[in-house]
């Protein structure tokens, strides 16, 4: 099975428009174009009969102490955990890609709708919904896409890994709100094959993005 993109190239930085935050001509950062990436599929085994897209940054701070402070770093040393930006699920079996802002076209303050979605597919939650949780401003449940803002005084460079799942189930036995974790267990015994393509992102200056 083979996973391409028009928007985001493996490896590679993803551009501003598909991201949550881009670096600011005055302070840190501002708001990005927030879009879903183009994403196309192909080779999907016999008995396939529903697809699942996730997408998750494995490089996120497991501390929020030196997050985003003034005269402060986190520092690369630190442990990482993943961070849910997308988890789609019941695309049908016909489904062969996404387009280009398709499930998201901006930032939405206090959440995005859900778990309805195009094509008879569901949304589930992502981070921000957690992260915005004590913000007045923002918070709310944040179903579907919601794109790269990665601490901006992170000395390491983040990872965003968008992986397609074929599956042998038409829906997958979740009901409600649902998050990554949750979808992650539901799919085992149920992928048939799968396949990923990774984006790296800062909003360091000081961190380079290529190795």
């Amino acid at each position: 099975m083979q996973l391409t993109s028009n928007s985001i190239s493996d490896g590679q930085k993803i551009p501003g428009d598909f991201c949550f935050c881009i670096p600011a001509a005055t302070g840190h950062v501002c708001l990005g174009g927030n879009r879903n990436p183009q994403l196309a599929w192909s080779g999907a085994p016999a008995g396939t009969k529903s697809f699942a897209v996730i997408c998750h940054d494995p490089d996120v701070p497991s501390r929020g102490d030196d997050v985003n402070q003034e005269g402060r770093s986190v520092p690369a040393s630190l442990p990482r955990v993943d961070f849910f930006h997308w988890v789609l699920i019941d695309l049908p079996a016909s489904s062969t890609g996404i387009r280009n802002g398709e499930f998201s076209a901006g930032v939405t303050p206090r959440g995005k709708p859900g778990p309805a979605a195009a094509h008879g597919a569901r949304q589930g939650i992502n981070d921000y919904t957690s992260w915005f949780a004590g913000d007045h401003d923002m918070s709310g449940d944040y179903h579907g896409y919601d794109g790269p803002c990665p601490p901006w005084n992170d000395e390491l460079r983040h990872r965003y890994v968008f992986t397609v799942f074929a599956l042998d189930v038409e829906r997958l036995p979740l009901e409600g709100k649902f998050t990554g974790p949750q979808v992650r267990e539901a799919m085992q015994g149920h992928i048939l094959a799968q396949a990923s393509l990774t984006g790296v992102y800062t909003l360091n200056p000081a961190v380079k993005l290529q190795l």
